[in-house]
């Protein structure tokens, strides 16, 4: 954690009302011929109120009857214009970089404003994707209602993976925790490409039967299953591991890192993987794409038979044979990857 802001130093001064952080008498300096205060009162004032994102003035002033100092040339300790709101994003200081909040400012990692942003546009999306889709069903007899179901599953599965990261793993929780932009490209890609062979397949020929022998609707049953069931095993998953959960695979065993065998993962060796490829897989039977089911079902197995490999040298390393039997004797479930 970044030390704090150092002390104002000790002052004798018997009116401590009229003393700037520094011990300069002057700071509380007022213009007896007027009655108000000077523009350096207002500075020094300004400095004891936020002692946090200052550090100690130096003196800028002189009695009345002194020199005075244009504003530009006023420069506190810390290198921010004391003339500018302390605040601004234009005069930062060595006390606001230091400060543990600087984490939760904008453009930084757990930044408050760009969580709140991203959580906003997916409700919106959610919304937007349950609404039409309803609308879709009840008022018309097109297809396309599969589109916009597409978008409110992705709007859940994206919110989950950041609302269940920031309710059980909280240290961890960050703007990346959406997984908005994870494996980028590329997974913006599949989606694209998913949502343009749903649209056109269902706008160009809206009563086209793709599934051999009238299995439409049963396989239509069955990815509204895999994507319920998908997400509900992968968050899941997630509440229960905890703060052993990291979307990054993990160099090194890590404080608190227990290998969890119990609950879900006693009948899933990596549930959280197992969830998410019966989810993609399920959104794409309900799409009724057969080109980018063919094509997620390859790049999602490619990508979990390598992260699986990687991750579990990883993890024999961090608990030994204690994870070797739990492997021996817990499968993934995930076709051809043991």
């Amino acid at each position: 954690m970044p030390a704090p802001s150092p002390s104002p130093p000790y002052s004798t001064n018997p009116l401590p009302g009229l003393v700037g952080l520094d011990g300069d008498d002057n700071a509380g300096e007022v213009t007896w011929a007027t009655g108000r205060e000077s523009s350096v009162s207002r500075s020094g004032k300004r400095s004891r109120i936020h002692p946090t994102l200052t550090n100690i003035q130096r003196p800028v002033a002189s009695l009345s009857g002194a020199a005075s100092i244009p504003p530009s040339a006023i420069i506190d300790a810390a290198g921010a214009d004391p003339t500018l709101p302390l605040l601004s994003p234009t005069a930062p200081s060595a006390a606001a970089a230091a400060s543990p909040d600087r984490p939760y400012l904008p453009h930084q990692p757990k930044s408050l404003a760009g969580i709140a942003l991203r959580s906003f546009c997916l409700g919106i999306a959610l919304a937007v994707g349950l609404a039409s889709t309803l609308s879709i069903l009840l008022f018309t007899n097109s297809t396309l209602w599969r589109l916009p179901f597409f978008l409110a599953a992705l709007s859940t599965f994206h919110f989950l993976e950041f609302w269940t990261t920031a309710a059980y793993n909280t240290p961890a929780a960050n703007v990346g925790s959406f997984l908005l932009t994870a494996n980028w490209p590329a997974y913006a890609i599949a989606h694209a490409a998913a949502s343009l062979e749903c649209l056109v397949t269902n706008a160009l020929f809206p009563r086209r039967d793709w599934a051999l022998l009238g299995t439409g609707p049963l396989l239509l049953l069955v990815g509204l299953a895999c994507v319920a069931g998908g997400q509900v095993v992968r968050s899941a998953a997630m509440v229960q591991a905890g703060p052993s959960f990291n979307h990054i695979v993990q160099r090194e065993r890590g404080r608190g890192h227990v290998l969890v065998t119990t609950g879900i993962y006693a009948t899933l060796r990596h549930p959280s993987y197992f969830g998410f490829f019966w989810w993609a897989l399920g959104t794409q039977l309900v799409l009724g794409n057969v080109v980018c089911f063919c094509a997620y079902a390859a790049a999602l197995w490619r990508f979990f038979s390598t992260r699986v490999r990687v991750e579990e040298e990883l993890l024999v390393g961090f608990f030994g044979d204690e994870y070797v039997d739990y492997k021996n004797k817990v499968g993934t479930k995930i076709p051809f990857v043991p």
